[in-house]
């Protein structure tokens, strides 16, 4: 017999919430005062999860412990079949001396720390964001800027701060278009707007990464640089999300991001070189470097680009998934069919079964693709065989084993808080500002994305809420619904399961409480900056929306 939610169960909304929030709160606190290892973190958040959907949502056990298993399987595939097969793309590159090259190489280019963290982090990260997304652009991009000579905290974190601007489009506009199918608005009126909000913070994310290395004085020092990247960036954002849709404003914006900076530094050098205190100067242009090496040291990368760009088309998965036994789909055992959703969660009509799916897509899933790639790159590396690839490969799943525990409890938790109501309860607590609620809507997305690490989950948690409460409280809906994907890429750098990830991807694995601390500031400034900007376009601003 099926369970139905219970959104109020001690009978008074805000204290609901406030029980709903406890395992959150514990999560925060282990993590910003105690500055716990992430997978003790996550333990104890998942068992106030659970003692509060058994004594209190009264969720009944067996549903609960295989709601848990649930979400930890979605985090073992996709979420770390990604990390992993993007870490040991790294690795091999590392082992067979193929990145000293690329370090050669971006050093040739520009040896200033600032540049790097603008190409790389930025530019690059962006296009893998748009490409793959769940996790794929942290994971690659910080274990680049560590190999480069980063610190690990700040090669994490740069690049937790620099994945905010492309998550909305990110896997080729998927949040999008969940958000989309979730609310019932069009998608390509969505993305006009998110395309209307985004780049004003697209704009200012390499100068917000140079003054979180280095302070604005020496920021400025960069400042062609630092413009040529943010309007690339945000002006290509702006016009493919309204004149063409969710799909490539990421792609095509990291692409014409990456060629400004490119033609940028062929006639401009910094007057004075940035580089950590202590650092020395590499010697690069002192190196001799001929076209074919550095070629052939970029070439897993080039591969992996490609590789990912074609496994995100939608058309290209259709047809990987077509092939006899890509495909392994049933519904959760002990979870499926045994939820039913109520009002106000439940549309009017609908269906009220919960359902819970389970979609092991293992030939287009992402992580395939890397790990495809990893392999057509290994003959081009010299020395190294596919035997040393697989034993690389082997060590990665050990060098990861804590962050693969975390990630799978932090998902579990995700899902176990969805699964029992408890992500409604909280939902439900922000729908009573009433006329204030243009304010905290992003604080939706926001919450969303913290608790799944998904700006798409997010949206496909959130969006139908959104809309039914704009309409209540005379918000135009498709700003509501476009602002819970824009307050949730505020929110990808503090979650637990992107921390895991750039930890795991910068050997800083027992240190998330540090990167959390270093992140938590930069996402409720900029998630203030999204609620003041929603807030206006819903009143005084509103002739900007489409």
């Amino acid at each position: 017999m099926a369970w139905t939610q219970v959104y109020d169960p001690v009978g008074s909304p805000f204290f609901s919430a406030v029980l709903a929030a406890i395992p959150l709160i514990a999560l925060f606190y282990m993590l910003a005062v105690r500055r716990s290892k992430g997978h003790l973190a996550a333990a104890v958040a998942v068992i106030l999860t659970f003692a509060m959907a058994l004594l209190v949502w009264r969720m009944p056990a067996g549903t609960a412990f295989n709601s848990f298993l649930y979400g930890a399987a979605f985090g073992l595939f996709p979420i770390i079949w990604i990390v992993v097969t993007a870490v040991w793309v790294y690795n091999m590159t590392v082992e067979s001396g193929e990145f000293e090259y690329i370090k050669q190489s971006l050093a040739r280019l520009t040896d200033d720390r600032r540049l790097q963290a603008i190409f790389i982090a930025f530019a690059f990260g962006s296009f893998l964001e748009g490409t793959a997304g769940f996790g794929t652009p942290v994971a690659i991009t910080a274990a680049m800027l560590v190999g480069l000579g980063f610190r690990p905290l700040y090669a994490a974190g740069v690049c937790l701060v620099a994945n905010t601007a492309p998550v909305a489009f990110g896997a080729i506009g998927v949040p999008i278009i969940v958000a989309g199918q979730v609310s019932g608005i069009s998608d390509m009126t969505i993305a006009a707007i998110v395309g209307r909000q985004l780049p004003f913070l697209s704009i200012i994310v390499p100068l917000w990464l140079c003054v979180l290395m280095c302070g604005f004085k020496r920021s400025m020092e960069v400042l062609p640089a630092i413009l040529v990247a943010g309007v690339c960036f945000a002006g290509s954002q702006f016009a493919f999300s309204n004149f063409h849709g969710p799909t490539l404003p990421d792609i095509m914006s990291a692409i014409i991001a990456l060629a400004g900076l490119v033609a940028l530094l062929r006639v401009w050098k910094p007057a004075r070189i940035w580089r950590f205190e202590g650092e020395t100067p590499s010697n690069a242009e002192d190196t001799p470097l001929n076209t074919s090496t550095v070629i052939r040291a970029w070439s897993p990368y080039v591969i992996l680009a490609i590789m990912v760009f074609f496994w995100g088309l939608p058309q290209f998965k259709e047809v990987l998934d077509a092939i006899p036994g890509a495909v392994i789909q049933f519904g959760w055992p002990g979870l499926d069919g045994l939820i039913h959703k109520a009002a106000p969660i439940l549309a009017e009509n609908a269906d009220p079964n919960y359902a819970a799916p389970f979609k092991l897509n293992w030939l287009s899933a992402g992580g395939t693709a890397i790990l495809i790639s990893g392999l057509l790159s290994i003959p081009l590396m010299p020395g190294y065989s596919f035997s040393n690839g697989i034993g690389c490969f082997f060590r990665t799943i050990s060098q990861l084993r804590y962050p693969i525990l975390t990630i799978a409890m932090i998902l579990g938790l995700a899902y176990l808080m969805n699964y029992s109501g408890m992500s409604s309860t909280l939902g439900i607590a922000f729908t009573m500002t009433g006329t204030l609620f243009p304010l905290f809507s992003p604080l939706l997305g926001w919450l969303g994305v913290f608790l799944t690490g998904s700006d798409t989950s997010s949206n496909a948690l959130f969006c139908g809420m959104q809309r039914s409460t704009a309409e209540v409280v005379g918000m135009p809906a498709d700003l509501a619904v476009a602002a819970n994907s824009c307050g949730g890429v505020t929110g990808k750098m503090i979650s637990p399961q992107s921390i895991s990830v750039a930890t795991a991807a910068t050997k800083m694995v027992g240190q998330e409480g540090d990167l959390f601390r270093f992140a938590l500031p930069h996402s409720i400034a900029m998630t203030i900056c999204i609620c003041i900007l929603t807030w206006l376009q819903a009143g005084p601003l509103n002739w900007m929306l489409p």
